[in-house]
């Protein structure tokens, strides 16, 4: 009888301390994101069948983790990108094949005004890079490939939107796992 008392005791203390336990009983909703570029398996941005952009997977590249970018563009087009964001806030760029490679596409903790290289190398792949826009909610960068013969002096506007990542009319938009469109 004692013994079955002790038994019936600890029970108790351990049904109370599970009903006390803080813990939810369902796994919380994923919160948006507040990246100019979210990052998650499974992100994806469409528009139709024969031009859209998903997050495919994930591979480490010089010991940094990257996500694999799978884009289709006119129902055609392939083109698979390795970027992440680093510590301090730029977007990089490299590939497998090339592990050395690391091209900045962008810097999310740069400044309107402020300037920076793609690679650094000064070659006619290298872009000179300037912030045109900062707000809260959008980041623009202008590219002017300034060491190319041809191409010096005719800049084009990349843009990002904060939560979203890539701007359109996206008929499908999923940003870590939360379906906004």
């Amino acid at each position: 009888m004692k013994n079955n008392l002790i038994k019936l005791s600890l029970l108790l203390i351990l049904f109370t301390a599970m009903l006390s336990c803080k813990k939810p009983f369902s796994t919380p909703a994923p919160k948006a994101s507040d990246s100019f570029l979210p990052m998650q398996v499974g992100n994806l941005w469409y528009s139709n069948n024969q031009n859209y952009t998903e997050i495919k997977d994930s591979v480490v590249i010089g010991g940094k983790l990257y996500y694999q970018f799978y884009s289709l563009v006119g129902g055609d087009a392939i083109g698979i990108s390795y970027l992440r964001i680093d510590e301090t806030g730029k977007l990089i760029a490299s590939d497998p094949k090339y592990p050395d490679l690391r091209v900045i596409l962008a810097d999310f903790g740069a400044k309107v005004g402020d300037k920076f290289f793609t690679t650094g190398q000064g070659n006619d792949t290298d872009k000179e890079v300037t912030v045109t826009e900062k707000t809260d909610t959008k980041m623009s960068f202008s590219y002017d490939a300034i060491y190319h013969p041809n191409l010096k002096g005719h800049p084009y506007l990349v843009s990002y939107i904060k939560g979203q990542g890539f701007p359109g009319t996206w008929t499908r938009l999923r940003i870590n796992g939360i379906v906004l469109r």
